[in-house]
């Protein structure tokens, strides 16, 4: 699908003609659109990222603050060549995995991956689950805000089929070779508060590692199940508090944000999955973000540096944490 990018860009007339020398531009100006992929770990948000960028010409920038770094790339969960489906990916395993990358470094980086994005007249998708680099960049960033109109794809799984589906990810990527991956960068005195070693399955793991070699077989598998249980449950109670932070964001900022329930697709298995996320995930959000490009009529609010994000619309408003609660049992 050949895209446009002019058809990608909003005006907004002043109501008021004045007269004289008064320069409106900076308060009237055409804005770029950016669509932003979120969600809990393991929702899908990579894989809906791209099934956008082959629909729309388009490359994606990586949000996830662990993968933004270079190596594990099974522990990480990094999309492979193979699946980028030739589709180009910035921040994706490019930051020198010692260093410590913060908000402030993706919201610079990130900034710069979209000004280029966009001056290549494609389409910007940032997709990652760190939620603190998103508001970092969409609201701590008045220039951002600025230049750019924003359309939030929330992909929502219900938390006791996501915590399944996760702990079955975990079982996968240890057949995979996740222990010999992070065996791999083993130190004993490493520290696990910054870089890649926050990764979850790098710190669970040291306890195993490092008494391994002294460890009678039967201890030894006691000790690594202990671990792949650990990986699993830090997993599922870093949803829990991905969600919470997605809530907190909808709620504070009224962003433009359309939730997407997935859940139907995480029940099913083989065929019946990928059939389910056509129809459920992928159509529904090629729907919306067609509709945001192209949709002339919708109105915008410009704001001028240093002001507050205004709101827009919302669409698919989620239910209360207490009703999910109570629907997920």
């Amino acid at each position: 699908m050949k895209l446009s990018m002019s058809a990608c860009k909003q005006a907004v007339q002043p109501l008021v003609n004045f007269q004289g020398a008064l320069n409106m531009e900076p308060f009237f100006r055409r804005k770029d659109k950016v669509v932003f992929v979120m969600g809990a770990t393991g929702t899908g948000k990579s894989r809906l990222a791209i099934d956008l960028a082959t629909r729309f010409p388009a490359e994606i920038v990586n949000s996830d603050k662990i993968q933004v770094y270079k190596g594990l790339e099974i522990v990480t969960n990094k999309v492979t060549e193979e699946e980028c489906n030739g589709v180009p990916h910035h921040l994706l395993g490019t930051i020198d995995p010692n260093s410590n990358f913060t908000a402030t470094d993706f919201r610079n980086k990130a900034s710069l991956a979209t000004e280029s994005i966009v001056a290549r007249e494609c389409l910007p998708i940032i997709a990652g689950g760190s939620n603190s680099y998103i508001e970092a960049l969409v609201n701590d960033d008045p220039d951002f805000r600025f230049r750019y109109e924003c359309c939030f794809l929330w992909v929502d799984v219900s938390l006791p089929v996501l915590h399944s589906f996760v702990s079955e990810r975990v079982d996968r990527m240890v057949e995979l070779g996740l222990v010999e991956e992070v065996k791999s960068i083993f130190d004993p005195q490493a520290d696990y508060s910054k870089g890649i070693r926050r990764a979850i399955g790098v710190p669970e793991l040291d306890q195993f590692l490092r008494d391994e070699s002294i460890l009678d077989d039967e201890t030894r598998i006691k000790y690594l199940q202990a671990a792949i249980a650990k990986i699993k449950d830090n997993t599922c109670s870093l949803a829990c508090r991905q969600l919470q932070k997605i809530r907190r964001l909808y709620n504070q900022w009224n962003w433009n944000m359309h939730r997407i329930d997935a859940t139907e697709v995480f029940l099913k298995r083989g065929a019946e999955a990928d059939h389910a996320w056509d129809e459920v995930v992928r159509r529904t959000s090629a729907m919306i973000v067609e509709k945001f490009l192209h949709d002339e009529d919708r109105m915008t609010t410009i704001v001028s540096p240093g002001t507050a994000p205004t709101s827009t619309l919302i669409s698919t408003p989620p239910m209360p944490i207490a009703a999910v609660a109570a629907a997920t049992r």
